[in-house]
């Protein structure tokens, strides 16, 4: 049987290497390419010792240029890039009739105005950007299937939008009162060397950012809209936690009126009963980081405050698997019409 070519551009990321790691175990791709312009000639083994004696040890970094990628003979790319970058390179890979898998924020959001406003620049490739679908497999799935380029989402996003479009799309909750409080591991922040993200800086120590106005709020009320057929505007806080990996959410709402705890879970069940990477937690359990890490599973639970009235909905992921290498795995899986669990715990 022959495997299906595939190359991941930006390689020497968090989110890169971690695909590196999955793609290394799929029974049905071969990593044709592995780039990076600092890196270009180097093997995989002697930059990273973790891949010693396995699959890829001795694959070469090239450099990250579309010619270079082309030459490989690689059909389907994945683009580990930063924002702004990532577009450069979607255009004419796109072009020559590659797939693109992109983990950047570039393709995500469909109002170049917005994409603007958070981003801070121009997009440079407005053409894809409206062809492209969003990755998240539990709401778009029939779309990714037959899709050019496929946007995958940010971290946090998928640990706010699984728990909460289903509820939206039911009219269950009151969209205007949502308030979102997250904690992410510092591998989301990246591998570039910033003092802020020193180990002295963040250990024994948590930290708001980017408040009121996270870049992900973007995608996350774009989805959230579509969703609830209005527009919608949330609470968002991100917060800074001294461990390697991991997202934790924790969403408020008030239900709409008339709505009891049991059409929360009804919803969940209709949506997700069937879902290979979504844990329903119930009444007994609350996720938790640790059971997640390594994995491409999200866990969701949700809890009634008979007290206030409101709805408290929690959920946990892996920011660099199920919140990037992970998912993006899995969209390939469907892509290729492969089980959608390929490789992928």
């Amino acid at each position: 049987m022959s495997l299906e070519k595939v190359a991941v551009v930006g390689a020497s990321g968090y989110s890169g290497e971690e695909l590196v790691r999955i793609l290394s175990q799929h029974p049905h791709a071969e990593i044709a390419a592995i780039t990076s312009r600092q890196l270009a000639g180097q093997t995989l083994a002697s930059v990273n010792p973790r891949f010693a004696g396995t699959r890829y040890a001795r694959l070469k970094f090239i450099d990250s240029t579309c010619e270079a990628i082309l030459a490989t003979g690689a059909r389907i790319v994945f683009l580990a890039l930063p924002h702004g970058v990532a577009s450069e390179y979607a255009s004419p890979l796109v072009k020559a009739g590659l797939r693109v898998l992109d983990l950047s924020a570039d393709f995500r959001i469909k109002d170049l105005a917005v994409y603007e406003e958070f981003y801070g620049e121009k997009h440079h490739a407005p053409d894809i950007s409206a062809a492209s679908v969003y990755g998240l497999p539990e709401l778009y799935r029939d779309k990714i299937k037959d899709a050019r380029v496929v946007a995958c989402p940010g971290c946090y996003p998928t640990s706010v939008l699984v728990p909460l479009v289903p509820l939206l799309r039911r009219r269950l909750v009151k969209a205007q009162s949502i308030c979102v409080f997250s904690m992410s591991g510092v591998s989301g922040a990246g591998r570039n060397a910033k003092t802020d993200y020193l180990f002295a800086e963040c250990n024994e120590s948590v930290r708001a950012y980017s408040v009121p106005k996270h870049r992900h709020l973007a995608e996350i009320e774009q989805e959230l809209s579509i969703a609830a057929g209005n527009t919608v505007r949330i609470s968002f806080t991100p917060h800074l936690i001294p461990v390697n990996r991991g997202i934790h959410t924790t969403i408020y709402t008030a239900p709409e009126d008339g709505i009891e705890p049991w059409h929360f879970a009804n919803a969940w069940k209709e949506d997700y009963g069937s879902a290979r990477f979504v844990r329903l937690l119930g009444e007994k359990e609350l996720p938790d980081t640790k059971h997640v890490t390594g994995t491409n599973f999200v866990d969701l639970a949700f809890r009634h405050d008979a007290r206030t009235g409101r709805i408290v909905l929690l959920s946990a992921e892996d920011n660099l698997v199920k919140g990037a290498a992970g998912q993006a795995v899995q969209c390939l899986n469907i892509l290729c019409g492969w089980p959608e669990d390929t490789a992928l715990l």
